[in-house]
């Protein structure tokens, strides 16, 4: 209404002088530059600040989350809810003397639940909750993320004061970019601006504010974090929030499909089996994508085969409609054949399915079923990795005669591993130094394992070609076959190392 009411009378008054005879283009260009410079200043955020773009959640959105909604997250959860006793209880902490809990910092991969967790410490001390990310505090003029650090602060305790809250949650992620070691740009001051103002929030938070903060900050590159931000009496928790182990993954599973109906052959205990490193993100994603194939096949009930093809979406993607010509998709059954051979003699009952259907950039795939989670890799764990790699070229140059460009990536992942080795102190050359090595010393060593291995590879191979084209054909007709299919034709009296 205001605005309506002073263009009128602005029109009045240039219609008026007009008539006066006075030449108002001079004025009408000031008053539109100064316009324009007006709505560019406040579109960056010097105007209004009003502008800054938080995200405020009245806690009926925190309210929703609790501690026991995150799965496989145990030891970080009791760390956190350690830390939390100081905030609930302020009267005991302030009889001793102990300084408050002014920040906790979440570090780890994505989809591992931080957002979650921060959302749940809300809920646990009853406070209001404000969330924002690291990338909103950054412009190009200079100042201005100081201004927003001041305001976020200012805004967390006046949305405590509306819902009638003595606590506040800020929420802060990827705190990285805003909390970057100072000095990096030193052609832009603005970034270490930003941190100096909030370093100084967290410093002049005190156990006798009226509204008590709690800055949560999360980030998947916590080396990159200036020192003094992570130092004791501003971030004084640092929690590890890593990938969920097979236990945590089965957690995590039981809570995603508290709400589906799963069919009696559905073992959750197999699938956390079979998904290492999923996040709690993928694993949910996981659940969905298996409800969702289950209603394409107007099934009722969420069934083993539906979490299976889910695995496999979200590990490789979705099913391509590109199909190699005839002669390209025997290459590839022959190649996936090779890796799956020699998977089992390296390690038998691993390979759960072996799969010929486009996804992603694959033209096909084995997926391997690892019964136990593993964090440390011995030298015959590795050697059967590389086995297992250079298997499918190795297989197509037995069958076909020569090799082709699908194993370039299986190459590439056996260099590494063979790197591996040798930098694990596992090769021949002992203990070495990295950097005292020469490439062509490194390049040599990297030759006799993955020779060392081709021996293995061929032996395995050439007394095992029917097999290989029994299934290549098996798969040319049905694109994939089971892993238990696939063991009894292949047969394996014992384990070989």
């Amino acid at each position: 209404m205001v605005k309506e009411i002073s263009l009128g009378i602005g029109i009045a008054v240039v219609i008026f002088l007009a008539f006066q005879g006075i030449n108002l283009v001079p004025t009408l260009v000031l008053i539109g530059v100064g316009y324009f410079l007006f709505n560019l200043f406040k579109k960056q955020g010097l105007g209004s600040s009003n502008n800054f773009n938080t995200h405020q959640k009245s806690n009926k959105e925190a309210a929703d989350v609790t501690f026991e909604d995150i799965g496989g997250q145990e030891t970080a959860k009791n760390e956190i809810l350690e830390a939390l006793e100081f905030v609930r209880d302020i009267d005991d902490v302030k009889s001793l003397g102990i300084r408050p809990l002014k920040g906790i910092m979440l570090s780890g991969p994505p989809g591992t639940g931080k957002t979650l967790m921060a959302k749940a410490v809300a809920r646990h001390i009853d406070s209001a909750f404000i969330s924002t990310s690291g990338s909103e505090f950054v412009e190009m003029y200079a100042g201005v993320g100081a201004k927003r650090v001041r305001e976020l602060f200012e805004k967390a305790k006046d949305l405590a004061r509306k819902e009638d809250k003595t606590n506040a949650v800020i929420f802060i992620d990827e705190i990285e970019i805003l909390g970057g070691k100072r000095g990096q740009n030193s052609s832009h001051l603005e970034y270490d601006q930003t941190l100096n103002q909030l370093l100084v929030e967290l410093d002049g938070m005190s156990i006798d504010d009226e509204i008590n903060i709690l800055v949560i900050g999360a980030t998947n590159r916590i080396d990159i974090l200036d020192k003094a931000i992570l130092r004791p009496g501003r971030f004084d928790r640092i929690v590890k929030v890593d990938l969920p182990d097979k236990e945590g993954r089965h957690n995590i599973l039981e809570i995603h499909t508290q709400n589906k109906p799963l069919a009696e052959d559905v073992d959750l205990e197999q699938i956390a089996k079979e998904t290492f490193r999923f996040s709690g993100a993928q694993l949910e994603s996981l659940a969905n994508e298996a409800a969702i194939m289950a209603m394409r096949d107007d099934s009722k009930e969420i069934r083993s085969e539906h979490f299976k093809e889910a695995i496999d979406k979200v590990m490789m993607g979705e099913k391509l409609n590109r199909r190699p010509q005839e002669e390209e998709l025997k290459r590839v059954a022959y190649h996936e054949t090779g890796h799956a051979l020699v998977a089992e003699f390296v390690k038998p009952g691993s390979v759960s399915t072996i799969n010929i259907t486009s996804r992603g950039k694959a033209l096909g795939y084995v997926r391997h079923n690892p019964e136990d989670d593993h964090y440390l890799q011995t030298l015959d764990y590795i050697r059967g990795q590389i086995a297992v790699c250079i298997a499918g070229a190795i297989t197509e140059e037995k069958i076909l005669g020569n090799r082709s460009t699908g194993a370039t990536n299986d190459f590439k992942k056996a260099t590494e591993l063979a790197k591996k080795i040798i930098f694990g102190g596992m090769s021949e050359l002992g203990v070495v130094s990295k950097e005292h090595l020469t490439s062509d010393k490194i390049h040599k060593e990297i030759n006799k394992i993955i020779t060392a291995e081709e021996k293995r590879v061929n032996k395995w191979i050439d007394s095992n070609q029917e097999v290989i084209l029994e299934v290549g054909e098996i798969l040319l007709e049905e694109e994939s076959i089971r892993g238990e299919e696939f063991r009894k034709k292949l047969k394996i009296e014992s384990e070989i190392a």
